[in-house]
């Protein structure tokens, strides 16, 4: 019998040095994050305190109380919540149409148009907000939850990543499926569809959070504050309350609970999506 292979201490090195790298990112990650939350538990005198504190000496819930009154913070969550939601929605809907339609089918030009789809994620958004703007001011659309939400429901991204995907789904398994008679949107709904949840749910949290996050549009296309998404009710607050840091942290705290708890409920997918995404294809 052999033994085990022992590790030679090049290769011991080399892990421990890797280990290093990652402990240091996830630390340089972590310690805003760290920073913004002990800052949102003291009073502004604290916050100023040099050298800083990173554990309050009496932590207080008062920021989070005089933040929620001050700014309608309700409302915000609202168009936050539902600008985002919709959003997920239409570009898991049309992604996955898309990326079927890209794997599964043979038509004139398939490879062109799938180039020009790809070459839209080079062009910067500041490009594209000039003409979407007007062509917003000309459907009439401004200062709408239609302005605010319709631009967001086509990724090219989200095509990419579920064409890459659907190309893991067993092309005998739909083959079989139309010889017994279903129709595409039921080899569509039933077959591909359940088999792309890892996918899905990739594209889901990523898209959730380059909405919820939105800061430049929504300033843009809407005026009224009722319409407001909170990194927009964040901004005016922080305009309004530029000196008082601590209102600030727990504003933005509030703003970060719901990226955390999608997340946590998304992660395991997440993972699976991002992890099979790299390596089928």
């Amino acid at each position: 019998m052999t033994g085990k292979k022992k590790q030679s201490p090049l290769s011991l090195c080399g892990f421990a040095a890797g280990y290093a790298v990652l402990v240091g990112g996830a630390l340089v990650m972590i310690v805003p994050f760290l920073w913004m939350l002990s800052a949102s538990l003291k009073p502004l005198s604290e916050v100023m305190f040099i050298p800083p504190t990173w554990i309050p000496k009496q932590p207080i819930l008062d920021n989070y109380l005089q933040v929620w009154d001050r700014l309608d913070f309700s409302r915000y969550f609202f168009n936050s919540v539902f600008a985002s939601s919709a959003a997920v929605a239409g570009v898991l809907l049309t992604s996955a149409m898309a990326g079927y339609a890209f794997t599964r089918y043979r038509f004139p030009g398939r490879t062109v148009i799938f180039i020009l789809v790809l070459s839209t994620m080079m062009i910067p958004f500041h490009v594209l907000m000039i003409p979407l703007f007007i062509l917003m001011i000309r459907l009439g659309w401004v200062d709408t939850y239609a302005g605010l939400i319709v631009p967001s429901l086509v990724s090219a991204f989200g095509i990419f990543l579920m064409r890459q995907f659907m190309q893991s789904v067993p092309s005998d398994m739909i083959d079989a499926a139309r010889i017994d008679g279903c129709s595409e949107p039921r080899i569509f709904w039933s077959i591909v569809m359940p088999s792309c949840i890892p996918a899905l749910a990739t594209l889901a949290v990523f898209t959730f959070l380059a909405n919820w996050d939105a800061l430049l549009w929504p300033l843009i296309v809407i005026n009224s504050p009722e319409r407001w998404t909170l990194p927009v009710g964040l901004s005016k607050f922080t305009e309004q309350y530029i000196s008082q840091t601590n209102l600030q942290m727990a504003g933005s705290m509030i703003a970060f609970v719901p990226v955390v708890i999608f997340f946590f409920f998304a992660q395991r997918k997440f993972i699976e999506g991002v992890t099979l995404s790299g390596l089928k294809g």
